[in-house]
């Protein structure tokens, strides 16, 4: 009797085991995939874009007609994307990282059969109309669904489902921003309440975030996406000053996710109105400030190469920061596919900037370099609003390589996040979820 139940025990474990290391290389097989998908994404915007910038470039000739073609193509972009996500998949609308959340807790469902190719071209069309938009949200929601389709085409069980969709959203977090260590924090900081923390599940999503960062290194570029200065330590007397922009962060953050909300309310009563309304008033913004300002469009990297290129008088920063906060808030509203992470890091990197050249005059020998701000920025403008101070300081040492600066970002990050949950701010995914489950309801 006592050999039998040995026997048992050794069988379960050894069969448990059998199990685990398959989640394991289900988790590979995802990474490989989504890194595929991502960087093939990568790929096709930027050509999309490209060919968006001649367009606006194009229009110095006096002839109407170089004028009326950005404004076709944006009305274009947004009208299909619009149209598709409302017609096949409601679900693929905005970042859609609040769906993932839901689905993990079981009471969204994943159609991942019509997600992963709506989310995918609706997604190109809206980010490469200009609109302020991220290529992340996009990513992350394809990963996540692919993790679902990999999980029902094998036909495994609902502890299986949790991680493998888990991997893939860290999957796509990493091959959108060549971020792997963000895309494992992310899960567990941002998503802990919803992600089954144990060993496997978080190898899983560092195996799965790791093929995927792989991939697209070989296929994109192995180099941090914002490329800029790598600074040594930032001078330990000066600390105090980055609890300030900790500090300003948190009224930014939380005055950022209000008005996103009021705004997606706004856009929800206006459901009822003519979408070609909704589509020709959304396109005329973007193409006539684009044509004018490029700078102010679009998902902000070249304007964050700019603006760490110090090519803007501090007037204009200002200008530059608060229309681009109208608009990310604008675009995200309008219920097409994308993420929000580029535009608040973008956001963050020039209020840092703004911040670190004002402080400088006053402050010289605190302040080395204003671009040091900037980086802190990214980090404290993500922690205050999706309030994860620690994927924030990840994204942010990851995306700029500039890893000896972790300890002004522990201050940055911490003092955003914390102070911004004294005022009553909720993370905006929390918000969002909450949100999309009333408005269900109410249907």
């Amino acid at each position: 009797m006592k050999h039998k139940t040995s026997y048992n025990i050794n069988q379960r474990f050894t069969d448990a085991n059998t199990k685990n290391f398959k989640l394991l290389f289900y988790a590979l097989i995802i990474g490989l995939i989504v890194g595929l998908v991502g960087a093939f994404f990568r790929i096709t915007l930027s050509y999309i874009e490209n060919f968006r910038d001649a367009l606006y470039k194009s229009t110095g000739n006096s002839e109407f007609i170089s004028w009326l073609w950005p404004i076709l193509f944006a009305i274009t972009g947004i009208s299909i994307s619009l149209f598709l996500v409302r017609k096949f998949a409601p679900e693929a609308s905005g970042s859609g990282i609040h769906e993932i959340e839901g689905a993990l807790d079981g009471i969204r469902p994943m159609r991942w059969k019509r997600v992963l190719p709506i989310k995918f071209i609706a997604s190109l069309f809206s980010l490469g109309s200009g609109l302020l938009l991220g290529r992340e949200g996009p990513i992350i929601q394809l990963g996540a669904n692919i993790g679902k389709m990999v999980n029902n085409t094998l036909g495994l069980s609902e502890i299986e489902n949790n991680a493998l969709i888990s991997t893939g959203a860290a999957a796509g977090l990493a091959s959108a921003f060549n971020a792997p260590f963000a895309g494992i924090i992310f899960i567990i900081e941002e998503m802990h309440g919803h992600f089954r923390f144990n060993f496997y599940s978080v190898a899983a999503i560092m195996i799965g975030t790791g093929a995927s960062d792989f991939v697209v290194r070989i296929l994109i570029d192995s180099n941090p996406v914002i490329k800029m200065t790598v600074f040594p330590n930032s001078n330990i007397f000066g600390l105090w000053l980055f609890i300030v922009l900790g500090l300003l962060f948190s009224i930014v953050g939380y005055l950022y996710n209000k008005l996103l909300i009021l705004s997606m309310d706004f856009f929800q009563i206006s459901l009822k109105t003519p979408i070609i309304f909704t589509v020709v008033f959304a396109g005329l913004i973007i193409a006539i400030i684009g044509i004018f300002f490029p700078e102010m469009i679009g998902g902000g990297y070249n304007t964050i190469t700019k603006v760490l290129d110090h090519s803007f008088a501090l007037n204009f920063l200002l200008l530059l920061f608060i229309v681009r906060m109208l608009l990310s808030i604008f675009s995200y509203s309008l219920g097409v596919p994308g993420g929000i992470f580029a535009p608040m890091l973008t956001l963050g990197v020039i209020l840092g900037m703004l911040f670190g050249i004002i402080l400088q005059h006053y402050f010289p020998d605190s302040i080395s370099n204003p671009d040091i701000f900037a980086i802190a920025g990214m980090a404290g403008m993500f922690a205050s609003t999706v309030r994860a101070p620690l994927t924030g300081l990840v994204l942010a040492v990851e995306m700029t390589s500039n890893f000896e600066l972790i300890l002004p970002l522990i201050v940055t990050t911490v003092t955003a996040s914390a102070f911004t949950a004294l005022l009553g701010n909720k993370p905006i995914y929390t918000t969002l979820l909450k949100r999309t489950l009333e408005n269900t309801k109410h249907k």
